[in-house]
């Protein structure tokens, strides 16, 4: 199954890997992209994500762009830029579709599964652990020490979120607030 993204699409004869090209100027191509990879390349990279990226779909968006953009390259930033608009029209959360849309460009629709499994089963385990701890121990978690715990908690959260929701802001393209949206 193949996904075309208008800046990885190139005209005229088949080239190796996909070609990134601008949207406006069809007759330049940029370097070729590094090889597609497999499923299980994405699972693990998707998984580390899963892990460490607190906060929402805007502050996962700059975790995406630092992790699979910059430092392992899958796609150029204007193609994650498409595939961020393009989820940003969609209902649903965007980082989970736009780490699907990574997944399947990075190894096809096995990466795309692959990469909304490994984002998403680190929470869904935190979830539930925390949900059978609460529903047991629901009379201890309120009390002072523990309430105070939680606001803690909650505290690291917005520290941990906002370098990269700051990040994401000021480098996508049309910056600050326009930027965001």
């Amino acid at each position: 199954m193949n996904v075309v993204i208008l800046s990885e699409v190139t005209k005229g004869n088949a080239v190796e890997g996909p070609v990134s090209m601008t949207a406006h100027d069809t007759t330049k191509a940029e370097p070729a992209l590094p090889q597609r990879g497999s499923a299980i390349e994405v699972f693990l990279a998707f998984l580390r994500l899963g892990c460490t990226s607190f906060g929402g779909p805007i502050a996962h968006l700059g975790y995406f762009q630092r992790e699979l953009v910059e430092r392992r390259q899958w796609c150029s930033p204007a193609t994650l830029a498409e595939i961020i608009a393009l989820a940003q029209s969609l209902p649903g959360p965007a980082s989970s579709q736009v780490g699907f849309a990574l997944g399947i460009l990075r190894a096809g629709l096995p990466g795309g599964l692959a990469a909304w499994l490994g984002f998403t089963l680190p929470s869904a385990i935190l979830m539930l652990a925390f949900a059978l701890a609460t529903e047991r121990l629901s009379t201890t978690l309120l009390t002072p020490p523990w309430q105070g715990a939680l606001h803690g908690l909650q505290l690291v959260a917005v520290a941990v979120v906002a370098p990269s929701v700051a990040v994401t802001v000021t480098e996508f393209p049309g910056g600050g607030l326009s930027g965001a949206v």
